[in-house]
């Protein structure tokens, strides 16, 4: 399908000032302009993230009442509970928390639960056997919000509920009857940055926990995993976010936790780290446990003493990943060939008897991205469909799922994701309704796949240095996209070269000695069938990196899409 580019215009004037004042590259400083950065000082924060971009935690409601409680269970022996989602926000949240709260002196048990035998959420059967095994406290980290008879339950058998979430509370029953509840989103919740992951949220809680026992000097160190949370769960990387991953990432190659480690050398990310090592390195591997297994293995994982078993579980999470991504792929095809069955209809629902639960997520966010629709993949077992929902720009996807409730049996997320249960007598008039939804919410022009460029640049400008110089404004990632350029007047010089059947390398030059090197992801299926001869004059639509290789250096261009230069 495709794009329709839209080129970021730029007054030249303003960019040249900004760039005096900054002592930067004007092009640098057009596209902080363009990123809501036009003053030095606002671009000179944005440039300089720090310890002191992180807000005071008592600014989140129930913060103080979530302390207070946790003190008491630590200072009375008490057994605590922390519960934490599957997915990479939530393994990494439990592992911040439980440390944390080991430091401090508490006894702890935690609880992940099994994506396939239990299901998102908090369930009352977990719950009884951790009061079983005599827990009086529980904290979840990332869910909750939406837990109402569990958390019920919780209460009525003796158990305090500390709720940490970051998802949205449902609009009719609000939060649930939880001992505290700390939620940015929550309603009446005053803290300034509503973009904090489920893992920032529990980093906070530590914050507040550490500071209060004068251990203030310990939360840096806590950031490591909080980028990894943050960056996994396509957090925006502005504001308190940016600071957490900034300085997350820089302290990463130096890390002395055993796991961490063995995860980035099976990821192959020892000697640098930025946020796309995290998000196509690192993250996957996390989230294969809880995908295709069982995500207390990351718990384990971080928590190990002795590197050869760290390296271990690290290479049986390497292996669960390409188990992953050959299952993701088969479901993929699947579901795009049931997609044809219901034509052009604005909202795709599609179905599959036995699909892998651990990866219909991620089969929808591909064919979203295919089709540039709202998708929802469901995996049919036993009466039911397990979904997995993805959302395209502009389209609030929660807001559509709250439109029929009455259709699902469980359903929750946020407005590009979430997740739900249903009858499976009740799919077809779920796809009717979000489709008569659609109808009157869903514009046509949020329908037409769009590629936004930041700036056109000469072929002369695009270097090695040019790259080097667009690193200041790293960690790139949701609300900090890396820059994406067009570069017209290209010649391609050869037929391109398939990799591992599905990528496309191109080699490109503008006939007066600038060479370039382009590679296209997934290309072969991207490129819908386009091709250009060798000696054709294209556009090309791109983000540029260093890639380096046996210590050398060199320019690549990673393709967004290409079109004739007419």
């Amino acid at each position: 399908m495709e794009k329709r580019w839209i080129i970021q215009k730029h007054d030249h004037s303003i960019a040249a000032a900004l760039a005096a004042e900054l002592n930067v590259s004007p092009l640098i400083a057009a596209l902080l302009i363009a990123r809501g950065y036009p003053t030095a000082d606002q671009a000179t924060k944005f440039l300089n993230p720090s310890y002191e971009d992180l807000h005071e935690p008592f600014l989140l409601k129930g913060m103080r009442q979530a302390v207070d409680r946790i003190f008491k269970a630590i200072d009375a022996g008490e057994k605590i509970l922390i519960w934490g989602d599957y997915d990479v926000d939530g393994t990494t949240g439990t592992v911040l928390l439980r440390k944390t709260l080991k430091i401090l002196g508490a006894e702890t048990a935690f609880h992940v639960p099994n994506r396939f035998t239990e299901g998102y959420g908090i369930n009352i059967p977990a719950l009884e056997q951790a009061k079983a095994d005599g827990c009086t406290v529980a904290i979840s980290v990332d869910c909750g919000i939406r837990s109402f008879e569990p958390v019920a339950w919780a209460k009525e058998n003796g158990v305090d509920f500390i709720v940490t979430d970051h998802h949205i509370s449902d609009p009719e029953r609000g939060n649930p009857d939880a001992f505290a509840v700390v939620n940015p989103n929550q309603p009446e919740c005053e803290y300034p940055d509503k973009h904090l992951a489920g893992v920032g949220v529990a980093f906070k809680l530590s914050h507040a926990l550490l500071r209060e026992r004068g251990k203030e000097n310990l939360v840096p160190a806590f950031m490591k995993i909080a980028a990894i949370g943050t960056i996994a769960d396509i957090m925006k990387l502005t504001g308190e976010n940016r600071a957490i991953v900034a300085l997350g990432l820089r302290d990463l190659p130096s890390t002395k936790n055993y796991g961490l480690k063995a995860l980035m050398e099976v990821s192959d990310c020892t000697s640098e780290m930025t946020s796309y090592h995290i998000g196509f390195r690192i993250a996957p591997r996390i989230n294969a446990a809880g995908r295709m297994d069982v995500a207390s293995q990351i718990v384990e994982l971080f928590e190990c003493d002795d590197f050869g078993k760290a390296r271990t579980l690290a290479a049986v999470l390497d292996s669960r990943n390409r188990e992953r991504q050959k299952i993701q792929q088969e479901i993929t095809e699947l579901a795009l060939l049931e997609t044809k069955e219901f034509g052009a209809r604005k909202f795709v629902v599609v179905a599959g008897e036995g699909w892998h639960r651990g990866v219909i997520g991620l089969a929808a966010s591909r064919i979203a991205e295919r089709l540039c629709r709202p998708t929802i993949v469901l995996s049919l077992e036993n009466g039911f469909g397990h979904g997995s929902a993805r959302s395209i720009a502009d389209y609030h996807l929660l807001n559509a799922l709250e439109s029929c409730p009455e259709l699902m049996e469980q359903f929750g997320g946020h407005a590009a994701a979430a997740g739900m249960k249903i009858k499976t007598e009740n799919i077809e008039a779920l796809r009717d309704a979000l489709n008569r939804y659609a109808e009157e919410t869903l514009l046509e022009e949020y329908l037409l796949p769009r590629l936004r460029i930041d700036a056109r640049v000469s072929p002369s400008t695009m270097t090695l240095g040019l790259v080097q110089q667009l690193s200041v404004l790293e960690p790139f990632g949701a609300g900090n996209p890396k820059p994406v350029f067009v570069t017209n007047g290209l010649l391609v010089r050869e037929e391109p070269r398939v990799l591992k059947e599905k990528h496309l390398k191109y080699w490109l030059d503008d006939g007066a000695g600038h060479r370039f090197e382009a590679v296209w992801w997934d290309g072969v299926d991207r490129s819908s069938g386009r091709t250009f001869a060798p000696g054709s004059r294209i556009e090309l639509a791109y983000t540029a990196e260093i890639n380096t290789w046996q210590s050398n250096r060199r320019l690549q261009l990673v393709v967004e899409d290409m079109r004739a230069d007419n």
